[in-house]
């Protein structure tokens, strides 16, 4: 029988004295507790930790992020000082790669400046050490602390990590979704005894009519307006990549991810990657009621094949071994197709900018960027 997470006693504390503890505070927990959460003291990607993300996947998903935010710039005029801004920086890979076809545009690379955001300690020495030859790169704890200017704002699989709250519909009205201690002392899901008042009135329309016992979730929209409010007072465009579908609707997507497989949620708290999927509708909802510009949404394969992966793909295979060519063609595959494994239709691709910006690369009907690193 194995030992209860440090953070598991805690939170069993935290109900026993305060009642039914809300899903978006577990998950809070899970993820940031200073002592004992998932995100604070390890590095969770790669082969050895329990996820992968794109830019660990090849490369080229990070040199044509790095062109397209070269496509912004062009599209504000080009300003002297560009911030050039990650949330979510995981192991500075997908910034080293970006910076790296930069290179390849002299006066866009000296007007950066490279801020990452991250609250991981161990992440951020592994940051330093993935940037040490970058220049003029500051980290912050948070978006708040970035100076403001024309910006290009990245964020790969950053929403999903962001807490949620959940209902479940009951005869009642919807209740406030919860964690809860069963009789032999262990976690489990309830709901909270009193519905929420009038909160039907608030549900987007595919919500409304679902059946008892449905589940809706949504995340506030503070981080979607930060964001939104910044390119539209100072110029710029934000890039946000995640897993999630392009409608607000009833779904329970709350998951858990251990060693590359899905775990229990409620099993092992601040132990295994606790995320839920995003709400692309809404984020655009969010984005539009401060007065950013919307564009996409997207799917990521669709999104990067219209910035030319094809054609990146063949020109690195072309000056590669045959397996390195394997390699690279895997990473195509995986970064794009739709099947098993695949990537290109579960991540999506919003781009949130100032209204001055009509369209924005690769996310209207344009074919893509004209740069491509050597």
């Amino acid at each position: 029988m194995t030992e209860p997470s440090p953070l598991q006693d805690e939170i069993k504390r935290l109900i026993k004295s305060a009642g039914p503890m809300p899903v978006w505070r577990y998950m809070q927990l899970c993820l940031t507790h200073p002592l004992y959460g998932y995100y604070i003291s390890r590095d969770p990607l790669g082969r050895e930790g329990d996820f992968t993300t794109a830019p660990e996947v090849s490369q080229m998903f990070g040199e044509l992020l790095g062109l397209w935010a070269a496509s912004v710039w062009r599209a504000i005029d080009s300003p002297p000082v560009l911030h050039l801004i990650e949330l979510g920086p995981g192991r500075g890979t997908m910034m080293a790669d970006a910076l790296r076809a930069l290179r390849v545009l002299p006066p866009l690379y000296q007007a950066l400046q490279v801020h990452l955001v991250e609250i991981n300690p161990v992440l951020r020495e592994k940051q330093k050490a993935m940037l040490s030859n970058a220049r003029s790169i500051t980290w912050h704890d948070s978006l708040d602390t970035v100076p403001v200017g024309p910006s290009v704002i990245l964020a790969n699989e950053y929403f999903d990590v962001l807490p949620i709250h959940q209902v479940v519909k009951r005869e009642s009205g919807w209740h406030e979704r919860t964690v809860e201690i069963t009789a032999d002392d262990q976690l489990m899901f309830g709901a909270s005894v009193e519905p929420l008042p009038r909160f039907e009135v608030l549900l987007p329309p595919l919500v409304r009519a679902a059946p008892n016992g449905a589940v809706f979730e949504w995340r506030p929209d503070t981080e979607m307006m930060k964001i939104a409010s910044r390119v539209r007072d100072h110029g710029g465009a934000a890039l946000i990549i995640d897993y999630g579908h392009l409608r607000s609707d009833a779904g329970d997507t709350l998951q858990a991810i251990a060693r590359h497989s899905f775990a229990d949620p409620l099993k092992d708290p601040g132990q295994a990657d606790v995320t839920a999927h995003v709400d692309f509708q809404a984020l655009g909802r969010a984005a539009e009621d401060v007065g950013a510009r919307v564009h996409g949404p997207v799917s990521q394969g669709e999104f990067l094949k219209r910035l030319g992966i094809e054609t990146r793909a063949v020109t690195l295979m072309a000056k590669a071994t045959p397996e390195i060519s394997e390699d690279v063609s895997g990473a195509l595959k995986r970064l794009t197709d739709s099947g098993r494994g695949g990537m290109g239709s579960m991540f999506k691709v919003i781009g949130i900018s100032d209204p001055a910006i009509p369209t924005l690369v690769a996310l209207s009907d344009d074919t893509g960027i004209e740069a491509n690193p050597s």
